[in-house]
């Protein structure tokens, strides 16, 4: 285990993950190559493969690499007070951003291309989003629902209903679109406009 928590917090290991992350993002996988990557993280070939032995195995490495830095960015997400109305647009509004950055959009839309290929990655990916941001709003809706401040008998519905009226003009349409479509509200406007709607369904 010592040896495991060692190699993760090795430093060139995190920059050959870094460089990986940009080359894949604009090469694509089959684009991509082994080299490149070890001579701009300032490593040898030998050192990169000592670390990852493959490039499959560096590109999974990339995709839980970016699962972890969208984690910790929704986690820093704290709304412990307020009326409903406050507390979601805290949280939403800074979903709304989070999946407005085109960095964000960059690595679903490396994830989507590849998974073909990397399946069971693809599928790790996306369950870890859902659980990771829609869990926390499924706590928020329940507890407001416990104090009699919402009606929500089911809130993974709700949560689903609330972050997908969020998802479709921030995320769904600049990925599908490739950002030549770009909404006149911002994202936080959204997002309040989304908890309007919601709030004029759920409220108590």
């Amino acid at each position: 285990m010592t040896a495991l928590v060692h190699e993760l917090d090795d430093p060139r290991r995190a920059a050959i993950v870094r460089q990986a992350r940009s080359h894949f993002i604009n090469e694509g996988y089959a684009g991509t190559r082994m080299e490149p990557i070890a001579r701009e993280a300032g490593v040898s070939t030998a050192t990169l493969y000592a670390f990852f032995d493959s490039k499959a195995v560096l590109f999974e490495a990339v995709i839980n690499d970016a699962s972890e830095d969208f984690a910790r960015h929704m986690g820093a997400v704290t709304v412990a007070s307020g009326t409903p109305r406050e507390r979601l647009n805290a949280f939403v509004g800074a979903y709304a951003e989070f999946m407005s950055d085109s960095f964000v959009r960059s690595v679903f839309r490396l994830v989507l291309a590849e998974r073909p290929r990397f399946e069971a990655i693809a599928m790790h990916f996306f369950e870890r989003g859902r659980n990771d941001f829609g869990a926390v709003l499924m706590s928020m809706l329940s507890e407001m629902t416990a104090e009699g401040q919402m009606k929500v008998s089911k809130p993974s519905w709700a949560a689903g209903q609330l972050m997908g009226m969020v998802e479709h003009p921030v995320f769904f349409v600049p990925l599908v679109t490739g950002g030549d479509v770009v909404s006149e509200r911002t994202p936080r406007a959204i997002a309040e406009e989304a908890v309007e709607t919601f709030l004029a369904r759920y409220a108590a």
